[in-house]
């Protein structure tokens, strides 16, 4: 059996987000075992599992990837949407648009420090949309 449902987030400010709450809230009862696949419908943002404990996580990860792809590259050629534009666009493909997640005992098995981020690459990317495909 396959369920799908879509997920409008809000907007949120650049940076790391954990959505765990979000994507949990927005599913059905899982079954006892499956897998569920999160999407992302865009190129400015990602979607990645990591620490849910430590605030500072969040912090080092906008640093290190600002560090990685820093903004006003001079040799970057799409650039009519800002500054923050196309480095969005490389930290997206960076960190992926899809993940996928085991579901076992009617839950997300997760480890105890992992969590959902959604990761807002741009100064002002608006809300953003979500796919939830539960496979069972």
């Amino acid at each position: 059996m396959i369920i799908q449902k879509e997920l409008q987030l809000p907007s949120f400010s650049r940076g790391y987000h954990l959505i765990t709450r979000q994507v949990v809230n927005a599913l059905p009862d899982l079954p006892e075992k499956g897998l569920l696949n999160v999407f992302i419908h865009h190129t400015s943002a990602g979607l990645m599992i990591n620490e849910n404990a430590d605030p500072t996580v969040r912090v080092d990860m906008e640093s290190i990837f600002n560090h990685l792809v820093p903004e006003n590259l001079p040799f970057l050629e799409h650039t009519m949407e800002g500054p923050d534009d196309m480095p969005s666009h490389i930290k997206s493909a960076l960190t992926g648009v899809s993940l996928t997640i085991p579901i076992s005992n009617n839950r997300l098995k997760l480890g105890t420090w992992q969590g959902i981020y959604l990761c807002e690459f741009r100064n002002h990317g608006g809300g953003r949309r979500l796919t939830l495909t539960v496979y069972s």
